[in-house]
C-alpha cells in the first residue's frame, strides 16, 4: 500500500486571560456534559461526523462505528481525561421532535496546565449553524475550570472549514506536523 503524508497543524489557545460569557447554543440544539452513560452517543456522533471525511483516512478508526466506540472508551479511560471539557451536542427536530446526536468533543490533560482537545466532530448537515463554535467554547471553559492554561488541538490542513473555525475562535498555529498513513487510494 502507498504511504501518504497528511499535513496537519497543531494549534493552541491561551486560556490565561480568556473570559467566557454565556455560551450561546443555536435554537434546537443542546450541549450535554459528560456522563459515562452518554459514551455510546458520543461514539455515534463521532462516527456520523467523520465517516465520510478526510480524517477517516488519516485516522481509520473514525470511519468505523466500532472504531469510534473503541476510541471513546480509550479516551474516557485515559489518565488525564477531562470530563469538564467533554460535551455532546444534540439536535431536536422542531417538526418531528426526533432527537439526534450531532456533535462531540473530548478533553485530555496532557501536562499539569496543558490540555488537548480530541476529535471535535459535527455532523455535516449541522455545520455552519454555530454549534461547532458553541461546543468548542464550552470545552475551553471546561478546561479553564480545572486550571488548564493552554489548550492544543490538531487539524488536517485540507479541513479548511475546521481550520477557519479554530482561527475565528482564537486558536493560533504553533507547529506543522505530518501524519503518515498507509492508504488504499491516493488523494
Amino acid at each position: 500500500m502507498p504511504v501518504v503524508f497528511f499535513k496537519r497543524f497543531r494549534m493552541q489557545f491561551d486560556l490565561r486571560d480568556a473570559q467566557f460569557e454565556r455560551i450561546v447554543v443555536p435554537e434546537g440544539f443542546a450541549l450535554l456534559p459528560w456522563r459515562r452513560s452518554l459514551l455510546p452517543a458520543h461514539a455515534e456522533a463521532k462516527f456520523r461526523s467523520f465517516r465520510n471525511e478526510l480524517d477517516s483516512n488519516v485516522f481509520p478508526c473514525l470511519g468505523e462505528a466500532d472504531g469510534c466506540l473503541r476510541l471513546m472508551k480509550e479516551i474516557s479511560c485515559r489518565q488525564g481525561f477531562v470530563p469538564e471539557a467533554t460535551w455532546l451536542a444534540t439536535y431536536q427536530d422542531p417538526v418531528t421532535g426526533r432527537m439526534e446526536n450531532c456533535g462531540t468533543v473530548q478533553g485530555i490533560r496532557e501536562k499539569l496546565d496543558v490540555g488537548s482537545i480530541q476529535n471535535i466532530g459535527i455532523v455535516e448537515k449541522h455545520r455552519g449553524k454555530g454549534i461547532g463554535s458553541a461546543i468548542v467554547r464550552q470545552s475551553l471553559k471546561g478546561f479553564q475550570s480545572v486550571g488548564i492554561k493552554i489548550v492544543t488541538l490538531e487539524v488536517t490542513e485540507k479541513n479548511t472549514g475546521a481550520l477557519r473555525l479554530y482561527e475565528r475562535l482564537g486558536f493560533e498555529v504553533v507547529r506543522t506536523v505530518f501524519k503518515s498513513v498507509e492508504v488504499s487510494e491516493v488523494y
